[in-house]
């Protein structure tokens, strides 16, 4: 097994929000969650510095824990899930399951919640998101989820489609160089891990920034979290991020916005915003979300 990264030293700056009350916040999940940008390195190198990210979820996970592959996003699940038993195979999981659903009938079979209820932690692979929520979305599954996530130290990762659907307010359709139009963008209720918090992937390789400003503009409450490929954030107690991997995630934070006009421009028309802010954050540093963004166990 590659040696695994040093810990960030203290003096890595972690950008905070302002404080809230005590008596507004949620009671912070136990679990935790990765969410990756996509094509995440999956070659597995004994003389590797650092750490790769499936090689972090791992670790967060109990020793000797059972990892279940959910390539359900998929349009070809077997050969998705085929990469991902072989690299944790190779970072030491002794047992590796694949379940993929194709239906809802298949969410809520005993076969399914049997896996989940063994499982340490669940990787959710890439491909389109819509097919997660359509399929998983108010089922005994997704519920299952959400009450392990809530009351353990459970792991759930997902790459590409697997992070955009982890959050509530979901990105599931627009090219990559649309966002200056209004309407372009289409949302909706992502797998609800966290509340006010849209991510999108491949965020620097295909100029995702303003379809995620577009998304900001219609409620400046939700922060974006945009994550370059190989690169993701751990985040515990529901609202601590710490970035991992070789590139950049992207924050724009909406809450000191000025002005947006994106509720007056006719569809098809440019929007605009003032006042977005915006950090580069890389491997070791970290960000704490708003209370409003955790999860609402």
């Amino acid at each position: 097994m590659p040696a695994t990264r040093k810990s960030a030293s203290n003096n890595q700056k972690t950008v905070r929000t302002a404080p809230v009350p005590e008596d507004t916040a949620c009671a912070a999940p136990r679990g935790v969650l990765i969410a990756i940008g996509g094509r995440e390195q999956k070659q597995v190198d004994a003389d590797m510095a650092d750490e790769l990210i499936l090689q972090r979820f791992v670790r967060e996970m109990p020793e000797g824990g059972m990892v279940l592959v959910l390539p359900i996003a998929s349009e070809v699940p077997e050969e998705v899930a085929a990469d991902y038993v072989k690299v944790f195979a190779e970072l030491g999981v002794a047992r590796v399951e694949v379940l993929d659903i194709n239906s809802r009938q298949e969410a809520d079979d005993e076969n399914s919640l049997r896996l989940i209820n063994e499982a340490a932690g669940v990787m959710f692979t890439g491909g389109d998101q819509l097919r997660l929520t359509a399929l998983l979305g108010g089922t005994r599954f997704q519920r299952r989820l959400k009450e392990r996530y809530a009351n353990e130290r459970f792991v759930i990762a997902g790459t590409s489609a697997g992070a955009a659907a982890m959050s509530t307010p979901m990105i599931y359709q627009g090219r990559n160089n649309a966002g200056i139009l209004k309407d372009e963008i289409h949302v909706t209720t992502g797998l609800e891990f966290l509340h006010d918090v849209a991510i999108d992937t491949h965020f620097i390789a295909r100029g995702r920034i303003v379809r995620m400003a577009q998304i900001i503009a219609t409620n400046p409450a939700c922060i974006g979290l945009g994550l370059e490929e190989d690169t993701g954030v751990v985040v515990t107690e529901g609202r601590e991020l710490e970035v991992i991997g070789s590139g950049l995630v992207v924050v724009l934070d909406g809450m000191g916005v000025t002005d947006t006009d994106i509720h007056i421009v006719e569809p098809g028309k440019a929007f605009s915003i003032r006042d977005l802010r915006l950090h580069l954050l890389s491997a070791g540093q970290r960000y704490t979300l708003p209370v409003m963004a955790q999860m609402h166990a």
